[in-house]
């Protein structure tokens, strides 16, 4: 059955453009499960980038660069209502955010390394599970590099 783009059909493609934008705007970040920090060899089991901010609808690809790594939510700092995520070790994953807010992660073996991150997502309620977020017990290195990653976020902005 051929196509005709009659008046209806016209209505219905330029409509389905209107959602196109946001999805095309989408981006993909890429983090890196290290072993050593590429800028600090005395840093050891890290995720390259730590933090960043990201928009609604964006995916960070965590990449299994060195063996030994997964990429896993952490309970307690996700929004409510938000998908958690549990990588499986030396496997890469992707992470789609649709919702505005902090999500902190780990790698399981590495966790009390101090091997964890932040990913903030722009819109509105974003800073809602911040205090959440901040108050989850860390143990081990994990408790300090939060304590740097609250930091760099404030630092950055990206907490106002």
């Amino acid at each position: 059955m051929p196509f005709i783009m009659n008046r209806r059909n016209f209505i219905v493609a330029t409509s389905a453009l209107a959602f196109a934008p946001k999805a095309l705007a989408a981006e993909t970040h890429k983090v890196d499960m290290l072993n050593v920090a590429p800028d600090n060899p005395r840093a050891r089991n890290v995720f390259a980038p730590r933090l960043f901010l990201v928009q609604p609808g964006d995916t960070v690809s965590f990449l299994s660069t060195d063996r030994s790594h997964n990429s896993a939510s952490i309970d307690g700092m996700i929004p409510e209502g938000a998908e958690a995520w549990d990588g499986a070790i030396n496997a890469d994953i992707d992470v789609t955010f649709e919702m505005p807010g902090i999500y902190g992660y780990e790698c399981t073996p590495h966790l009390a390394l101090g091997m964890v991150g932040v990913v903030i997502v722009e819109g509105d309620g974003k800073l809602d599970n911040l205090e959440a977020a901040q108050a989850v017990r860390q143990r081990g290195r994990a408790r300090q590099a939060f304590a740097e990653i609250w930091e760099e976020a404030e630092a950055a902005g990206y907490l106002s």
